[in-house]
C-alpha cells in the first residue's frame, strides 16, 4: 500500500484492488444494492403511486375505486406511517444506530480522559465506528422524513421540534470527534485530552437531549401508552444503549485485533449494564399500563420478549459472571447483547401499537366503521422497501468505516 505524508499523519492510497477484493467492503456492495432498492421504493411509493385522498372522495362521492384507494392508503402494504402504527423499522433502526454510535463515542472519551491505556490504542478505530454508526442512524431517519419535511426544517425550523433540535447538535458533535479522530492520528496527545473533555461535555449534552427529546416524542403519543408509562423512559434508553456500545467495542477487538486482553475493562463495565438494564426491565413493567403489559408479558409479544431478555440479559450475564472465558464464548456474549438490544427496541416501537387507538374515556379502546380492518390488537410487518432501507443503513456503517480504516488506520498495525 502507498502512503504519503500530509496533515501530520500518512494517508494511504487506495487502489481498485482494495475496493474489490476485501471481504467487509464486498459485503457492504450487497448491503447497499438494498439501500438503494429501499430508496427506490420509497420514493415511489412517496411521490409517484397514485393514491386517493379526501379531495378526490369529494370529486367522486359513491366512487368504488376511490374507496378501495383510499383504504389502501390506510392499510395497505407500502412503508409509509400509518395512522394505526405511527412509527415503524426506521424508528428502530434509528434509535439504535444513533444510541450506540454516540454511546462508543462517549465511552471512548471518557476512558481517554481517565487514561485506560489499552482503549486508548484502539480509540481511533472505536470512534470511527461510532461516527460510522451515526451517519448509517441520519441515512435511515432521513428516508423517514419526505422532502417537504426536509424543506420546513432547514429554511422554517421550528425550535419546539425534537428532530429540528436534533440537527445543529449533530452539526457540531459529529465535526468534534472527527478532530479527535485526528488529533489521536497525528499524535497531538496534549491537545486530545483536551478535545476528549470537549466531547465527553458535548457527549453528556448530546446523549441526555437526544434520549430526553426521544423519550419525550414518545410520551406525546398519549394513545400509546407503553411509552407513556415507561418509567424514566431516558434511562433506559442510556442504559440499552451502553449495553450495546460495549458490546460492539468488544466483538471488534476479538474479531478485527484478536487482542483479548485489551477487553477486561469493556468485559466488566458490559456486565453492570447488563445487570442494570435486567433490574430496569424487573422494575419497568410494574408501572406500564395494564393491558400493554399483559400483551407483552403474557401474550402476542410473550415469546419476543422473553427472547430479549435472554439474549441482552440472562446468557450474557451469565457468561460475563465468569472471571475465566474461552474467546469463543466471549464472542457469543457479545453477540447476544448486540442482537438481544434491537430486538428489545423492536419491541419497545412495534408494542407501542399493540392497540389502535387509547382509552381516553374509560369506555374502551376506540374504534370507527371506516377502520374495520383494525384489530384488538395489531402488528404489522414492515413493508420490504422499509427492510431494504434498514439492511442498506449496515451497508453505509461498514463502507464509511473500512473506508477510513483503509485510508487512515491501517498503518497503525
Amino acid at each position: 500500500m502507498e502512503s504519503g505524508d500530509t496533515l501530520d499523519f500518512t494517508i494511504n492510497k487506495l487502489t481498485l484492488k482494495h475496493f474489490l477484493s476485501d471481504k467487509v467492503l464486498l459485503l457492504s456492495y450487497v448491503f447497499l444494492l438494498f439501500a438503494i432498492f429501499g430508496v427506490v421504493e420509497m420514493v415511489y411509493e412517496r411521490y409517484f403511486l397514485l393514491s386517493a385522498n379526501a379531495f378526490d372522495a369529494g370529486l367522486h362521492p359513491g366512487s368504488r375505486e376511490v374507496a378501495d384507494a383510499m383504504r389502501e392508503a390506510v392499510f395497505g402494504a407500502g412503508g409509509e406511517v400509518k395512522r394505526e402504527a405511527p412509527w415503524s423499522l426506521y424508528i428502530v433502526n434509528y434509535m439504535y444506530l444513533i444510541y450506540v454510535g454516540s454511546g462508543i463515542i462517549f465511552l471512548v472519551a471518557l476512558m481517554e480522559i481517565f487514561e485506560v491505556e489499552n482503549i486508548i490504542n484502539m480509540a481511533a478505530e472505536f470512534l470511527t465506528l461510532g461516527v460510522a454508526m451515526l451517519l448509517a442512524g441520519l441515512f435511515t431517519i432521513l428516508m423517514d422524513l419526505n422532502i417537504l419535511n426536509l424543506y420546513w426544517m432547514i429554511f422554517q425550523p421550528q425550535f419546539s421540534s425534537g428532530m429540528w433540535l436534533m440537527m445543529p447538535l449533530y452539526m457540531i458533535y459529529i465535526p468534534l470527534v472527527i478532530l479527535e479522530i485526528y488529533l489521536i492520528l497525528s499524535h497531538k496527545k496534549a491537545w486530545i485530552k483536551r478535545v476528549a473533555f470537549a466531547i465527553i461535555i458535548m457527549s453528556l449534552l448530546v446523549e441526555l437531549v437526544e434520549f430526553y427529546i426521544q423519550a419525550k416524542l414518545f410520551d406525546m403519543n398519549s394513545a400509546r401508552h407503553l411509552w407513556t408509562t415507561y418509567p424514566v423512559l431516558p434511562l433506559y434508553f442510556m442504559v440499552s444503549s451502553f449495553s450495546a456500545s460495549l458490546a460492539i467495542m468488544i466483538l471488534y477487538s476479538y474479531l478485527l485485533r484478536r487482542n483479548c486482553k485489551q477487553t477486561y475493562i469493556l468485559e466488566r463495565a458490559t456486565l453492570y449494564f447488563v445487570l442494570a438494564l435486567g433490574a430496569y426491565e424487573a422494575v419497568a413493567y410494574l408501572f406500564i399500563d395494564k393491558n400493554w403489559a399483559q400483551i407483552i408479558l403474557f401474550g402476542d409479544f410473550k415469546y419476543y420478549f422473553y427472547l430479549y431478555i435472554a439474549l441482552a440479559v440472562v446468557i450474557p450475564f451469565a457468561l460475563l459472571f465468569r472471571r475465566k472465558l474461552t474467546r469463543k464464548l466471549k464472542l457469543l456474549a457479545a453477540l447476544f447483547i448486540i442482537c438481544g438490544t434491537y430486538l428489545g427496541k423492536l419491541i419497545f416501537v412495534y408494542g407501542g401499537n399493540a392497540y389502535p387507538m387509547s382509552n381516553r374515556f374509560g369506555v374502551g379502546f376506540e374504534k370507527y366503521s371506516e377502520y374495520e380492518q383494525v384489530k384488538e390488537i395489531i402488528f404489522f410487518m414492515p413493508s420490504f422497501g422499509e427492510i431494504a432501507v434498514v439492511i442498506g443503513s449496515f451497508g453505509i456503517f461498514l463502507f464509511i468505516y473500512r473506508v477510513v480504516y483503509f485510508l487512515f488506520l491501517a498503518t497503525r498495525e
